[in-house]
């Protein structure tokens, strides 16, 4: 199949010796900052002993299947990717002071070795680690060496849209180190975590400290903002510390207004943020449950973000290219970005948190292959005939291997943990339309347990099960009809929450009175000559001219979804935000270099999407 490869504008200023320097970390900074990004040693091996030379450079955060890595080399899943470095000069052992090496993300499985010998393992493609190194490190030449095995849909293992046999809704494979890896320096005992949590309601913020020892169990909060004054609250390290903020100023996506902190333990300083902000489901003046944001309805307009690159794949080429996303989403009126079963680089969601864009988090799916007659074809039709099929068909689902839940529910754990503080963030998103989903009314309850500050979308799209905080609808090719009724909620394959009508597909919001949500739609192609990357397009419906394509999306939004408002609807994902590889449903193109929809009638029509 023909290919073009496509890059972005940031691709070309790249500096290999300067890649990613931004400090990675903005809800725990410290001045202590080494950034090990740039050309490393690679090579890819048949066996899993280190070999003894190897093939070339990387550059790293960029996986080896990333152009911009200058490897472009699949990498399979009985092969072994290693990388190799030396560390900086003045990475020494120091009495009183301790090294910690972070990874940002490493696709799947990682074994870290310094000075040959190892320091870490590491499971899971999409979230953080560190490591203490100090007493491995010499004062003399330190190698840090990293061994990289991914069996991308080969295995159970989370892997989002990865797909070793790239095609339609599912996007070259990536491996390897993708995120930021660097160093810092902390005291003997250092501040290791913090859990920041807006009390809204309260007029005040909560602060957990965790300390590496009792040394430093004594802790200082200092809150201030440019309309107040520093105030500063003690406690202990591991207990909650509350400091009340007189008259609060609200963080919404038009004010997307922040409060700094600053954390003292012992010796150790570190740099923070907050926001006042609170999502909700209540019920409006009508009685229909509708999403709140600081206590008042709130129409969320959003749009799915795959977050792909078509130079770096997982990795945007640099800060610049994450904020260009951000922001344009903005001008053209929206206010919600769902990021799509990945996560991202947490200077991503930094932007957010400053920028003003609120966040729906998918977890990342996993489990085998998938099932698509029973996953995508039964699903939609169960959809439209008001069935509601159990989850715990483990089997069609992919989720039979038992050590792959139990992987699943220690990363929804992790992610929440991970990414807990940023205001930006509204919506956990457990499953997508199936895809490796299992028992979701217990991971709603774990989810719960592990954030009860934010909204749970139990199910995106179909094999919804009752539970969570919304009604989550994928339509991509029926009428929609939405009505407020209170019934019970079935279970089992039976008869649900929709009705089926001779205009198409109606979904009623049930007792437990959740909010409804179109959590996908659109998915509207068009192949723009010399920013398209494969000939072949795949999309739900296909357009030849920007005028026709806009004036399909406001036909779309005039007739299935600013009527459904009034009656209950209350917010909406549209698909998508970029080009993908074959999938041409963007806004923009894969290169990000044309907007494909007329940007005053998307404008036009996101003020008209209000409660």
């Amino acid at each position: 199949m023909s290919r073009k490869q496509l890059k972005t504008r940031w691709a070309d200023q790249i500096d290999r010796e300067h890649v990613h320097e931004e400090y990675p970390r903005p809800m725990l900074v410290r001045e202590s900052y080494v950034n090990l990004n740039g050309v490393w040693e690679y090579a890819i091996t048949d066996a899993e002993k280190r070999p003894q030379d190897f093939d070339g450079n990387i550059l790293v955060p960029f996986s080896p299947e990333a152009p911009l890595s200058g490897v472009n080399r699949q990498l399979k899943p009985k092969e072994t990717l290693w990388y190799r470095r030396l560390l900086p000069k003045g990475v020494r052992s120091g009495e009183g002071k301790r090294w910690v090496l972070h990874f940002g993300a490493v696709d799947q499985y990682a074994a870290v070795y310094l000075n040959g010998k190892l320091v870490k393992r590491h499971l899971g493609g999409y979230l953080p680690f560190s490591v203490d190194v100090t007493d491995v490190l010499r004062d003399t030449e330190n190698e840090l060496t990293v061994q990289v095995r991914d069996y991308s849909d080969a295995f159970y293992y989370s892997r989002g849209k990865q797909k070793l046999k790239r095609g339609g809704m599912f996007y070259t494979a990536q491996s390897g180190i993708w995120q930021t890896v660097w160093m810092e320096q902390v005291p003997e005992s250092y501040i290791s975590d913090l859990v920041i949590t807006p009390l809204y309601d309260e007029g005040a913020v909560r602060v957990r400290v965790k300390v590496t020892s009792a040394l430093a169990k004594k802790v200082t909060v200092t809150v201030s903002s440019e309309e107040m004054q520093p105030l500063q609250t003690g406690g202990l390290a591991g207990e909650d510390i509350v400091i009340p903020i007189r008259n609060p100023h609200s963080w919404s996506p038009e004010d997307p207004f922040l409060y700094d902190l600053e954390i003292q333990a012992g010796e150790d300083l570190v740099r923070s943020y907050t926001a006042m902000r609170k999502i909700s489901v209540e019920k409006d003046e009508k009685g229909i449950p509708r999403l709140y944001l600081n206590c008042r309805p709130y129409f969320q307009k959003g749009v799915l973000d795959q977050g792909y690159w078509p130079e770096g794949l997982y990795t945007p080429p640099c800060d610049e290219a994450m904020i260009y996303d951000i922001r344009t989403m903005k001008e053209l009126g929206f206010n919600m970005l769902r990021k799509h079963i990945k996560i991202e680089p947490q200077r991503w969601y930094y932007h957010c948190d400053r920028l003003g864009m609120l966040v729906w988090q998918d977890m990342v799916n996993g489990g085998r292959g998938y099932h698509s007659w029973y996953v995508t074809y039964a699903a939609t039709a169960m959809e439209y005939f008001h069935l509601r099929a159990r989850d715990s068909w483990l089997g069609l689902l992919g989720r039979r291997d038992e050590r792959g839940r139990r992987q699943f529910v220690s990363e929804l754990r992790e992610t929440i943990h991970t990414l807990h503080n940023h205001p930006s963030i509204v919506t956990w998103v457990i499953f997508n339309e199936g895809w490796g989903q299992f028992h979701a009314n217990t991971m709603t309850r774990i989810a719960r347990e592990a954030d009860g500050s934010r909204l749970i979308d139990q199910a995106s799209g179909w094999f919804d099960q009752g539970g969570g905080d919304i009604r989550s609808i994928h339509d991509y090719f029926f009428p929609l009809r939405i009505s407020y009724r209170r019934e019970n909620a079935g279970a089992g394959l039976e008869k649900g929450a929709q009705k089926n009508t001779q205009r198409g597909i109606r979904f009623r919001q049930e007792e437990q009175e959740r909010a409804t949500a179109l959590t996908e739609f659109g998915g509207y192609s068009m192949s723009v000559p010399g920013h398209h990357m494969y000939r072949k397009v795949y999309g739900y419906r296909i357009y030849r001219k920007k005028s026709e394509l806009t004036a399909g999306y406001r036909e779309w939004i005039e007739r299935e979804v600013l009527p459904n408002i009034a009656n209950g609807l209350s917010a909406t994902v549209y698909t998508q935000l970029s080009d993908v590889e074959e999938e041409t449903n963007g806004i923009l193109t894969y290169d990000r270099e044309v907007r494909k929809l007329g940007e005053k009638t998307v404008r036009k029509l996101n003020e008209k999407m209000k409660l």
